[in-house]
């Protein structure tokens, strides 16, 4: 009885703690996304350090070390607009230097020893790759329009609430046990459903300029995308044998976390031509 009585207690402190965290977050988040321009690209670029960072420190790598240093900065120049670098060479595009940063890592190999090897290059430029293209997406969505970031973005939030509500009341069939126990098939499900009636609803009231078929199509697939990017991070955590991402956000674990998702989300836009 009193295992239980501290156990009560200990949720409802972190259901404390992710609420306070939630509404501190979404108090400095939402004004950033409302006023956007150079607002929203310091943050993208802030919250795209941290997130690399986090990777860095799953892998054991100091945030010190030549590898950190080259990843984060290859992290940094994918994600700032091309508006910063309209005084640079023609030459000097993104996927140049992509490839300049990925040379610099397994040049990085040869000098460090057998310390950092290939199989650790080539993870900081696939992470490099995710989170850059991810969060320079983030600021190009905003650029389109403050309609189309907040349907993208709750797109998202509204997914993950529905699949977590749905799965908690009825969910029984694993989605992906050995990457994320708690998932259901019947929380997925639940969750698209959820977001595409988000969906609809701005298309009805003119958020987004797409009739309610087409919105429908498009809700589906994001939806499904970063329910995607959810298990990828997963994946990821399992695979290093972490339970967060990182603790900068208490009762909510790290950026990746939070994010994870969106980073899938955004490049399917993209891919979509919403941006």
């Amino acid at each position: 009885m009193i295992d239980v009585l501290v156990q009560l207690k200990s949720e409802e402190l972190i259901l404390k703690q992710r609420v306070i965290t939630a509404v501190v977050a979404l108090i400095i988040f939402i004004p950033i996304v409302f006023l956007g321009g150079t607002l929203i690209e310091i943050a993208a670029l802030a919250l795209a350090v941290v997130a690399m960072s986090e990777v860095l420190i799953m892998k054991r790598i100091l945030l010190v070390t030549p590898e950190a240093i080259i990843s984060i900065l290859g992290t940094l120049f994918l994600v700032a607009p091309k508006s910063w670098m309209h005084d640079l060479p023609s030459q000097i595009n993104t996927p140049f230097v992509s490839l300049i940063f990925a040379i610099a890592l397994m040049v990085r190999v040869v000098f460090s020893k057998n310390r950092f090897n290939f199989d650790d290059a080539g993870v900081l430029t696939l992470t490099m790759l995710y989170i850059g293209f991810g969060f320079n997406m983030f600021v190009q969505a905003r650029t389109v329009g403050l309609g189309m970031l907040m349907y993208l973005l709750l797109t998202v939030w509204s997914t993950d609430s529905g699949a977590y509500l749905v799965g908690r009341k009825i969910g029984k069939t694993k989605l992906a046990p050995q990457i994320s126990p708690n998932k259901t098939w019947e929380g997925s499900i639940g969750g698209t459903i959820v977001a595409v009636i988000v969906g609809i609803i701005f298309s009805v009231t003119g958020l987004i300029h797409y009739g309610i078929l087409a919105t429908i199509l498009m809700t589906l697939f994001l939806s499904i995308a970063g329910q995607l990017g959810d298990l990828v991070e997963s994946s990821l955590k399992r695979y290093y044998g972490v339970k967060d991402s990182g603790r900068i956000l208490p009762g909510h674990g790290g950026i990746l976390d939070r994010f994870d998702s969106l980073l899938l989300v955004l490049p399917m836009a993209y891919l979509l031509g919403l941006l």
